[in-house]
C-alpha cells in the first residue's frame, strides 16, 4: 500500500546528522536533490572522492561540516528551465514516515530556493501517492506521541 504524502514535509538525513529538513515533493522532477555548496572532486592515493558542504550559512540547520564520500556518480540532469547540467549524485538514507529509505540525491546549488531538498518521481514511485492539499504528514506523525 502506498503512503500518502503532501506537497511539502520535513525529513531526516541520519548520515548527515540533519533532522527536520524542509522537503518539497516535486512529481515534475525525475531525480531528487539536496542543496549544497563547495563541491570538489579530489583524488587521494589513486581513489576519487567528492567533498561538499550541505545547505548554506543562511539556513537554520547549516553546520559547516564538510562531508566526503566515494559513493557517488556524475549524472546529467535537466533543470526546470530545460537546461541540462552535470551533477554529482550521492547515495544516502532519508527518514520519512518513521521509516528509513535509501535515496539517491543530486548535489545542487539551491541558494535561492525555499526548500533545500526536492523529492522527485524516481524516489516517490511505487511508495507514495501525493495529495497536493496536504502538508507535513510525516512530520506530524514523527511528533504525534511526544
Amino acid at each position: 500500500m502506498k503512503i500518502t504524502i503532501g506537497r511539502e514535509d520535513k525529513a531526516d538525513f541520519p548520515e548527515f546528522d540533519l533532522e527536520d529538513v524542509d522537503i518539497k515533493i516535486d512529481s515534475g522532477a525525475y531525480t531528487s536533490s539536496i542543496h549544497c555548496s563547495n563541491i570538489t572532486e579530489i583524488t587521494e592515493n589513486g581513489k576519487q572522492f567528492i567533498k561538499f558542504t550541505l545547505l548554506d550559512p543562511k539556513h537554520d540547520l547549516y553546520n559547516n561540516k564538510e562531508y566526503i564520500t566515494d559513493d557517488y556518480a556524475c549524472k546529467k540532469v535537466k533543470s526546470s528551465n530545460g537546461i541540462s547540467e552535470e551533477r554529482y549524485r550521492i547515495h544516502t538514507e532519508i527518514i520519512i514516515f518513521n521509516t528509513t529509505f535509501p535515496i539517491y540525491l543530486t548535489l545542487s546549488e539551491r541558494t535561492d530556493m525555499k526548500f533545500p531538498v526536492l523529492l522527485g518521481r524516481k524516489f516517490l514511485n511505487k511508495k507514495f501517492v501525493i495529495d497536493t492539499v496536504k502538508k507535513d504528514l510525516s512530520h506530524k506523525l514523527k511528533y504525534k506521541n511526544t
